[in-house]
């Protein structure tokens, strides 16, 4: 229960000694033991009591037996700047945001049902490497029936698996026809629609207050993640 509240609302583990009676360092003690645990439980399947997927070749064979078209992001949460004169500082500046980030890729269904998140890149590396290196060209050369819709930043998984790593249309060039015009803005938009859900995935998360800004120990950080994308994963599959 003391891990619980932590990972949802980041009580300092002193008051948490105060409201169950016991010592910081008990607290401390067990939120070290429960969180990796947590971490390790792996998410939730859908209509599916007691398997969880814990790797991305396991969500992509659950994805192609069960005929699930799947979501796929990325987000960064900013994490405190390594100490000066340290080697690797740089690594955790994100071009995107201009901040110190750890930067978490996730999958989800049609639903927003949380299915997978990886170990937490460093903020700089782009999120087409950070998905390749999780696998994800083994995956789609192992399950080629499974698709995924991505947003604009993955135009080279695209490029380098047609048909199975979805993102929006181009945009025609300047001078098209408006036909063809008014017909990218419509598929661009449908696109958009469908793949939207992820994005209520990732606010989930962000609801955790851990999430909105980690102020802990950075190697903590991909245990805690993992922790809270079950949690999460267990709640939404009962919706």
């Amino acid at each position: 229960m003391a891990t619980l509240i932590h990972l949802r609302h980041d009580l300092p583990h002193s008051v948490l000694g105060l409201l169950f009676g016991v010592d910081r360092s008990t607290i401390t003690r067990a939120i070290g033991e429960i969180r990796p645990l947590l971490a390790e439980r792996g998410c939730a399947v859908p209509d599916r009591p007691g398997l969880r997927l814990r790797t991305l070749p396991d969500v992509f064979a659950y994805a192609q037996a069960e005929g699930i078209e799947l979501r796929l992001d990325a987000t960064e949460i900013q994490v405190r700047r390594p100490p000066a004169n340290r080697g690797g500082r740089r690594v955790f500046v994100s071009g995107k945001k201009k901040q110190n980030t750890m930067k978490a890729t996730v999958v989800a269904d049609w639903r927003g049902r949380t299915l997978w998140t990886d170990a937490l890149r460093p903020g700089r590396m782009h999120d087409v490497t950070a998905i390749r290196n999780e696998g994800i060209a083994v995956c789609f050369q192992h399950f080629p029936d499974v698709e995924v819709l991505l947003d604009d930043g993955y135009l080279g998984l695209s490029r380098d698996h047609r048909g199975q790593a979805i993102t929006p249309p181009r945009k025609p060039r300047p001078g098209a026809l408006p036909g063809r015009v008014q017909q990218w803005e419509s598929d661009r938009h449908d696109h958009s629609s469908d793949r939207i859900t992820v994005e209520h995935a990732l606010a989930d998360h962000k609801r955790w207050k851990q999430l909105t800004r980690w102020t802990h120990r950075r190697d903590r950080l991909p245990d805690t993640y993992r922790a809270i994308a079950g949690l999460v994963s267990d709640r939404r599959t009962k919706a």
